[in-house]
């Protein structure tokens, strides 16, 4: 009898399903990266897609097409073509209470922006590259955009490579009379003036208070390095003066680590800034002084997390491999005794106190901070060329990445938090 009843099953489902492009994400993907872009465009083009968490490497799943299947053939992406009864069987196996597994239905392409200064810079970003690589379309803004409200315009945005905090990046001691670093400054101090600030580190904040505005009313806030430690230092010093006279042309505040409103900040609390412009760094939030410097031995790990109660970390960390390479940066990784009890780590070293990738909520927005500066780049130095993607096209740090660029499509109503 129940042979009988699953033949029914079958045969039913397989003119209730019609047929499937399966793009999965596990092991037999040839372009991991360019699949987040397929993916991207079929909600581009008003079609839907679902994202099948934990299911082969969190794989996506849509309705046939041969423009799909055209799109990822000529972008080298694997695909297969899934009949309505494989559809049913898949559709069984992801739902089925037995298994770590969930659908989750992408519904709207997110309108991306990256908040980066305009020109270049001699570091690149790797967000910028996913974005690129993988040709998923951005908008980039920077400070007076930001001012004049436009990031209502966007729901997810990046913040490139950037220090909140006005002291340029913390590079004056070694790179004062380099021609980039005089630009840099006459560049943010010129567009400070023009916005009506008489100092980069007020502008800075009116910038990360607008930021603040963008995720409480629903925005999607990602960054990595340096942008992550100084966007909370910037909220918990908003009342102070952090900055030396050779980055603001007047004397820090010398109790400012005494004066820190920690109720500010979306990530770390009782952190202590590094106030000597000396030191190429910004607080002991960041791990890079005492990370194992070393590629060879440097990994993180993923959590994992229940798909069906928790999905949004669990769209975070999808990934084709749990243990990934480290990498460095201005900001390598998060001290674990500084972070907020209400933040979800997602990935840190084994044995240590360095998290590398954390996620939580403010308002009815998110924030995700991703510790290094490129996933395929151990030390990627200051002018170094950029990583050329093509070599890398299934790297699993540059998916979590574009994890983080998918989940604002997500139906809202299963991201339960």
């Amino acid at each position: 009898m129940k042979i009988i009843y699953m033949v029914m099953f079958f045969a039913i489902s397989s003119l209730t399903f019609s047929q499937k492009i399966l793009i999965p994400m596990d092991l037999s993907q040839t372009d991991h990266l360019k699949a987040y872009g397929v993916t991207f465009h079929i909600l581009k083009k008003g079609g839907t897609a679902e994202w099948l968490l934990n299911y082969r490497g969190g794989s996506f799943f849509a309705d046939y097409n041969a423009d799909i299947a055209m799109e990822c053939r000529i972008k080298g992406v694997s695909f297969e073509e899934i009949s309505g009864s494989q559809a049913a069987s898949i559709y069984a196996e992801v739902q089925s209470e037995n298994n770590n597994m969930d659908v989750i239905k992408l519904e709207k392409a997110p309108k991306i922006a990256l908040y980066a200064p305009p020109g270049n810079r001699p570091w690149d970003d790797a967000v910028k590259l996913a974005l690129e690589y993988s040709e998923i379309e951005y908008d980039r803004i920077w400070d007076e955009e930001v001012i004049e409200g436009k990031l209502k315009e966007y729901d997810w945005l990046h913040l490139h490579h950037e220090d909140f905090t006005g002291q340029f990046g913390k590079f004056w001691a070694n790179y004062q009379g380099v021609p980039w670093y005089v630009e840099q400054v006459a560049l943010l101090e010129g567009t400070a003036k023009k916005l009506g600030f008489s100092k980069v580190s007020q502008l800075k904040l009116a910038v990360s208070m607008k930021l603040r505005d963008f995720v409480s009313s629903g925005g999607f806030l990602f960054a990595m390095c340096s942008a992550t430690d100084s966007y909370d230092i910037a909220l918990a010093a908003q009342n102070l003066d952090i900055c030396g006279p050779m980055f603001d042309g007047d004397a820090a505040d010398p109790n400012s680590n005494e004066k820190l409103d920690f109720s500010q900040t979306f990530a770390f609390e009782n952190f202590k800034l590094v106030m000597d412009p000396y030191i190429y760094e910004y607080s002991d939030i960041d791990v890079t002084s005492i990370s194992i410097n070393n590629p060879e031995l440097d990994y993180f790990t993923l959590f994992d997390f229940s798909a069906k109660y928790d999905p949004v970390p669990t769209m975070l960390t999808q990934c084709h491999v749990n243990v990934l390479n480290g990498f460095m940066g201005q900001t390598t990784g998060f001290n674990k005794d500084l972070i907020k009890k209400s933040v979800t780590i997602m990935a840190e070293r084994d044995g240590t106190k360095e998290v590398r990738y954390i996620h939580g909520n403010v308002g009815r927005g998110t924030f995700t901070w991703y510790g290094g500066h490129d996933p395929e780049d151990y030390r990627h130095a200051i002018e170094d060329p950029p990583t050329e993607l093509a070599l890398h096209k299934n790297s699993p740090g540059y998916r979590l990445i574009l994890n983080n660029v998918l989940f604002p499509a997500a139906k809202k109503k299963q991201q339960k938090t």
